[in-house]
């Protein structure tokens, strides 16, 4: 019989395509041990619940549903986060892929994981589910590219080097220079944090140190690993992923550096090989030298067909952990703790109302509490728990009435109103029906326009009668000092800077919705730009 398959498998009409097609596939279920899987995919018939993933588990996994231009490495690539992949068979003409992977389990992971969360290639959504075969037999002399590529990735999975005469295609890979790797988020519109990058980068290997800091107004990370075999599969397997649904964009790069020095354990930065660091105050200051190696590395670019989004919904950092092989991290989903407790505040000058403004920049805030008996904090409400992960990101640490205040997720599930017939000295606040939440409105451009603290404003909704003078005098007026001043074209936006981050803070408090006159109220953001 064996022989009769191999017969046919030569025999099979290859196209430019086709090339691949004709594999043999070994089934221990099936008393044809040598099913042939030709160009017409006679596996296909099977699958007629598209995105069904029943069926007994097994390690050969049937990929459908595959854009036309789709490679090797990017199929690889999907099962890369849950192991090592063992083989590959493409069906280009039926947009099809068999996976491999080592181990049932790794498979079962990789599978269970695609169900909650629909994978996606190129834009496009593509389905997963168990072969009825056990293992993937392939000719090579049929399946040449995409055995080169697999070689180039399990040569890097074990440390070797690809073997010498191999086309290993562009987009495969070269051998690692460093065990650090430089990764930028392009369209953070959801928070990155540390503990995120460390859960998702763990997957390929022991993470010795992380240290994060805004550069050029972008999200940025240091990462090493103990070796850069570890680096260089991360980077294969995630560079150009999405870690949220449609935002927050990995662009990895090797790094000239080889050694991190890491100086403090916190939000910031860390180092998993000392937990006796102290945890310092505030943002750590980069290593100058590592600060030096910076200015020369050149910045990312974007990989022109570079993977399309894991697609892990905006709830689910959760899921992100998830492609980690963890749990879901409590505190970040959407449905994680929408209360932030928020302290060291100055209690002669704030007010819910201040509050609310300065928050609101980042998500739409529900209730503000400052606590009766300690004055200088206060409970925030907002509407989601990424936009409590988001307020609590970028304004921890930030200076507000001249006090640098502390923000934290609160153990609070909800904030309390105070009793009807109860004066609480409107140290309470409800702003659930507000009109001036930002973020109501789904797919609204303020989404995109979510930045750090900085002390370049981006004024907008400024009616024609009113010039560059009165907006300088406007923002003096809040106790800073403007240093410059441009107005875009149509002179219904501008940017101004103030001298410092808490000027510009003061001024937003102070003059976001400010009315304008002729039914215009001035729209107050961060701006990512300088003037």
């Amino acid at each position: 019989m064996d022989g009769i398959v191999t017969e046919v498998a030569v025999g099979v009409k290859r196209g430019s395509d086709e090339l691949l097609s004709g594999s043999v596939l070994s089934s221990p279920n099936s008393n044809m041990s040598g099913m042939v899987v030709t160009a017409n995919g006679n596996d296909s018939k099977k699958f007629k619940g598209e995105d069904k993933m029943d069926g007994a588990p097994s390690r050969v996994l049937h990929i459908r549903k595959l854009p036309g231009e789709v490679t090797e490495t990017e199929v690889i690539a999907l099962g890369l986060p849950f192991g090592k992949v063992t083989n590959i068979l493409m069906l280009k003409g039926k947009n099809q892929a068999f996976l491999e992977l080592a181990t049932e389990e790794a498979a079962i992971t990789m599978v269970n994981y695609y169900s909650a969360v629909t994978p996606h290639l190129r834009n496009q959504p593509i389905y997963i589910q168990y072969s009825n075969h056990k293992e993937l037999k392939t000719d090579n002399t049929l399946n040449q590219r995409a055995q080169a590529v697999l070689q180039a990735v399990t040569a890097v999975q074990t440390a070797n080097t690809p073997l010498s005469g191999t086309t290993v295609s562009e987009s495969a890979v070269t051998p690692a220079q460093s065990p650090v790797l430089r990764i930028i988020i392009d369209n953070m519109y959801y928070p990155v944090t540390l503990d995120v990058l460390h859960q998702i980068f763990s997957k390929f290997g022991a993470v010795l140190k992380i240290i994060t800091f805004t550069k050029n107004n972008q999200f940025q990370a240091l990462l090493q690993y103990g070796d850069p075999v570890n680096a260089q599969q991360a980077k294969l397997a995630l560079d150009g992923q999405n870690i949220y649904n449609a935002c927050c964009t990995l662009r990895i790069d090797f790094s000239k550096l080889v050694n991190l020095n890491v100086k403090y354990n916190n939000d910031k930065s860390r180092d998993y090989t000392r937990p006796d660091l102290p945890s310092g105050d505030g943002q750590p200051a980069l290593d100058p030298a590592i600060a030096a190696a910076f200015a020369k590395e050149t910045s990312l670019l974007a990989v022109p067909g570079a993977l399309s989004p894991l697609a892990i919904p905006n709830a689910a950092a959760a899921a992100a952990a998830a492609a980690a092989g963890r749990v879901g991290m409590p505190g970040v989903s959407a449905g994680g703790n929408t209360v932030l407790l928020v302290s060291n505040l100055n209690e002669e000058m704030v007010t819910p109302q201040s509050l609310f403004t300065l928050f609101g920049v980042y998500g739409d805030v529900q209730r503000v509490k400052i606590l009766y008996n300690k004055k200088d904090s206060a409970l925030i409400q907002m509407a989601d728990g990424n936009q409590s992960q988001l307020a609590m990101n970028h304004l921890n640490g930030q200076k507000m009435y001249g006090k640098i205040i502390r923000v934290t997720l609160s153990k609070h599930q909800t904030v309390q109103l105070p009793r009807e017939g109860l004066d609480d000295q409107g140290l309470t606040k409800d702003f659930g029906n507000s009109p001036l939440h930002r973020f109501k409105k789904p797919g609204s451009k303020n989404f995109q326009n979510i930045f750090p603290p900085s002390a370049t404003l981006h004024l907008s909704n400024i009616p024609p009668s009113v010039a560059e003078e009165d907006l300088r005098t406007l923002f003096a007026n809040t106790g800073g000092t403007v240093k410059a001043f441009k107005f875009f074209q149509d002179h219904k936006m501008a940017l101004l800077q103030m001298a410092t981050v808490e000027e510009a803070i003061q001024a937003l408090i102070d003059l976001h919705n400010y009315n304008l006159g002729e039914n215009h109220h001035l729209r107050v953001s961060f701006s990512k730009s300088t003037i």
